[in-house]
């Protein structure tokens, strides 16, 4: 498995235009909430008469492959994924269709970031390598 930095390396090289930064500032996060709409949105898994979400099954793993890069990326990105797991309960509290909020967000940020490749002139990531989308917010988090 690669280092840290050496993933946070390669997600750079093709992240250098300031304005394609700032998109990636704001769609990356927005996109990680949006899928975590969309699997929240699967019917729950019913276990020997447990109820269990989808999206926590999901967080395993991710968060497996965060704790294996470091420890500060794993607390780092457990906080935002309970942010998110926050934020998509109150959007269902409130009575909103999850499905539909997380896909007009996901379809619009993935648009916007698909932009800002384009003015970067460089093709994302992730078309090389899957595991890219999992580094797009731990890169997003420690630029300044």
């Amino acid at each position: 498995m690669k280092e840290l930095s050496q993933w946070l390396s390669e997600y750079g090289e093709s992240h250098q235009n300031p304005i394609n930064q700032k998109i990636h500032k704001v769609a990356v996060p927005g996109i990680f909430l949006s899928v975590v709409g969309l699997i929240w949105s699967i019917p729950a898994l019913e276990l020997y008469g447990l109820v269990l979400n989808w999206v926590w099954v999901a967080a395993v793993p991710i968060l497996i492959f965060y704790f294996r890069l470091s420890l500060s990326v794993f607390l780092m990105m457990l906080g935002f994924t309970l942010a998110c797991i926050s934020l998509i309960w109150s959007i269902e509290l409130m009575g909103a269709s999850v499905l539909l909020v997380s896909l007009v967000l996901f379809a619009a940020l993935w648009l916007i970031q698909f932009i800002g490749h384009k003015i970067e002139g460089k093709k994302p990531s992730f078309f090389e390598d899957l595991q890219f989308l999992l580094i797009g917010p731990i890169w997003v988090f420690r630029q300044r």
